[in-house]
């Protein structure tokens, strides 16, 4: 839509009695000009010329709904960024001539991910072409909207007075940024103001924001630490770089209030919060706001410069860009951005500050709107939300999935099977406790009767095939069918293969109850659950299977070929209702480990704990669930099997075989030693 020409020399009069203004904006539809045209209109009198593409006259059309006002107040100027003079027409450009007072320029590339061709061309010779029209309209002032990013990875603080001495400029990002500054001092005949915003994010009261951007690549992080982990679990980070935060609503009112002051002209401002934040900072921040575990202990940078050369190859060797670009692209984040992780920049905004005191214009502390910005990414920028949001629809509580149901539970007189009896009873199900001691059988009944649950107790020795068949001729005779499952009972045998050599009934033992007796319990009851409609079967495996580890090959194998049927399995029968769940449990402390003394000084969960992974896996029914831990062993041994093995092989070296595995001779000592313990707490959990 073309303007009314007529009225602006009636404007240009009255703008020399302090009323009337005319802008031009380039960007007027992006994050930061919306709000600042936005601003600008609120001006007694005042038009706004914006640069729009043609095709995009609709984002205008959207503002001007936005800002209820029409078309002769925010005025379309077609062009492109991209084209000499922005494409702007000799018409327009003859209209236009003498009556901007005001020239903002903040059309730019703020897109970490866009090739360096792109940015260039767009961010410098568009400042070029932007600078050539506000010269070739003879506009009042020019307006240059930077970024902090033109100081580069200046290591100390920048002033607002510097410039030639921002250094560490081989980003194209932070690169054109600072070129397409230098084009402004150096090229423009016309009077020029330049702005610095530091990271700007949404607004400090709505939390509006256009894209993911800056700080907003944590908020993917940890949202999948809150939907892993329990917000009350501390988490160790390290320091990082700096954060200088603002929200948009801050930057367009310190624009607009500057750029209209006096006495000015030649001078750059920085658009800065007061003080920046760390990367341990802002994650704990934001943390807060999504109710995600805290950084308790913020380890500072410089610890790692002590670091032993070969720890860190070790690390980087485990890392490789491959899995390092897979995880970034799992959370949304940019590999590009990686870098400005360790930003080391603060920014000096006195002269800023200066040009805001008394107006009440100032970037409010973070954790004043973190909420608000939490809340409107999750819910409008989030790349997960429909699916988030199908899978935040309640779930089940423990009660509800098993209120009437009839639980199995093998290995149920102590241990992890004992404690998720009890919590089972607790919750409404009839829980039938199966074990080899009926001494032991009647205790656990006793408990839950105190209770108020429902149990009934059947002995059985789960590594006599003929016991099992006759356990479930007489359950099933007793309560038809068992709609949940839980293979708990086990044999672990710690003892390293040069110690088995002849112990070949080691592997049979374990065998036979982990995989042949566990086996024979889901044949056995599968065909029940089939005409019942469905059941569930949980698999108590271990961390082991997935990080291999030392000392128990015997157990381990036969974990994993019940693993392997189960995933078979499970291909074969979703049709038929039934789901299986393998738990790949770390270290519990139960009877089985109590045997190696060392295990009473090293890093384990408790039965309870274990009990509680049992009955998450009741009320999700996902298909494994294992500590991060176990699955980064999983991956490294896929990725990187020799460095694994090196380091499993080093666990195995530190530690020795328990006196129990090596019958009279000297075994493991009852003390641990602390590089034994420090590598137990580095990799918690799994078995030495």
């Amino acid at each position: 839509m073309r303007y009314n020409t007529t009225c602006l020399p009636e404007q240009a009069a009255r703008k020399h009695k302090g009323k009337a203004m005319n802008y031009f904006v380039t960007g007027a539809t992006g994050f930061i000009g919306r709000f600042l045209v936005g601003r600008l209109l609120k001006r007694d009198d005042t038009r706004v010329f914006a640069l729009v593409r043609c095709g995009s006259e609709y984002k205008l059309d959207a503002l001007r709904s936005r800002l209820g006002v029409d078309a002769d107040r925010l005025v379309a100027i077609h062009g492109d960024i991209n084209e000499k003079l922005l494409g702007v027409s000799k018409r327009d450009q003859d209209d236009l001539n003498g009556q901007i007072d005001h020239f903002f320029h903040l059309a730019a590339i703020y897109d970490l991910t866009a090739d360096e061709n792109t940015q260039r061309y767009t961010n410098i010779e568009g400042t070029r072409q932007t600078l050539k029209l506000a010269e070739k309209i003879q506009a009042g002032r020019f307006h240059h909207v930077s970024s902090i990013a033109a100081a580069g990875l200046y290591d100390g603080t920048f002033t607002e007075d510097m410039f030639e001495e921002a250094t560490g400029l081989d980003d194209a990002y932070l690169l054109t940024k600072h070129e397409s500054e230098a084009l402004v001092r150096q090229e423009s005949k016309i009077p020029w103001r330049i702005y610095r915003p530091a990271m700007v994010v949404g607004h400090s009261e709505t939390g509006a924001m256009d894209k993911v951007d800056g700080p907003y690549y944590l908020f993917k992080f940890i949202q999948k630490l809150k939907d892993v982990l329990p917000n009350w679990i501390p988490l160790i980070g390290v320091e990082g770089g700096h954060f200088n935060v603002v929200p948009v609503d801050f930057v367009a009112d310190a624009l607009d209030h500057i750029a209209h002051q006096a006495d000015h002209d030649g001078q750059c401002f920085h658009l800065t919060a007061d003080r920046s934040y760390s990367l341990g900072e802002i994650m704990d921040i934001i943390a807060g706001a999504a109710q995600a575990p805290r950084v308790a202990l913020k380890l500072e940078n410089r610890l790692f410069d002590v670091v032993p050369g070969f720890v860190r190859k070790g690390v980087s060797a485990l890392t490789p860009n491959l899995l390092l670009n897979a995880a970034l692209d799992n959370l949304d984040i940019p590999p590009s951005a990686m870098k400005f992780l360790t930003f080391p920049t603060e920014y000096d905004n006195s002269r800023a500050k200066a040009a805001l005191e008394g107006t009440g214009i100032a970037a409010p502390e973070l954790e004043s709107y973190i909420q608000q910005l939490w809340d409107f990414w999750e819910n409008h920028l989030d790349p997960d939300r429909g699916e988030r949001k199908d899978e935040l629809q309640p779930l089940p509580t423990l009660p509800e999935r098993v209120e009437g149901k009839v639980v199995m539970v093998t290995g149920a007189t102590s241990g992890i099977g004992k404690a998720s009896a009890l919590k089972l009873a607790r919750a409404g199900a009839t829980v039938l406790v199966i074990a080899r001691t009926a001494e032991k059988l009647e205790e656990t009944l006793h408990e839950i009767d105190q209770l108020g649950g429902t149990a009934q107790a059947y002995s059985c020795d789960v590594s006599d095939l003929t016991d099992v068949d006759n356990l479930i001729q007489q359950v099933l005779a007793d309560h038809g069918h068992v709609d949940i499952l839980v293979n708990n009972a086990g044999r672990s045998i710690r003892r390293s293969v040069v110690h088995a050599f002849d112990r070949f009934h080691d592997y049979e033992r374990t065998m036979q109850l982990n995989y042949f007796g566990a086996l024979r319990l889901i044949m056995q009851l599968m065909p029940s659950m089939i005409e019942n409609g469905g059941g569930h079967v949980i698999n108590i495996s271990s961390i082991g299977v997935l990080t291999n580890a030392p000392r128990f090959s015997a157990y381990v194998a036969s974990k994993a070929a019940l693993d392997a049927f189960t995933r078979c399995a499970s291909s074969e029968l979703a049709h038929e209702g039934i789901r299986f769940t393998t738990i790949n449990m770390p270290l519990v402390r139960t009877p089985m480990i109590a045997p190696t003394k060392i295990y009473n000084h090293v890093p384990t969960i408790s039965p309870t704990q274990a009990a509680d992974m049992i009955c998450d896996a009741i009320v999700r029914q996902p298909k494994r669930i294992a500590t991060n831990l176990g699955v980064m062993g999983q991956v490294m041994h896929f990725i990187t099997p020799r460095v694994t093995e090196t380091i499993m092989n080093t666990g195995y070296k530190l530690f020795s075989d328990s006196s129990a595995a090596l019958g009279d001779k000297e075994g493991t000592p009852k003390k641990i030693r602390r590089e034994q313990a420090a590598f137990s707490r580095l990799f918690k959990g799994i078995h030495w």
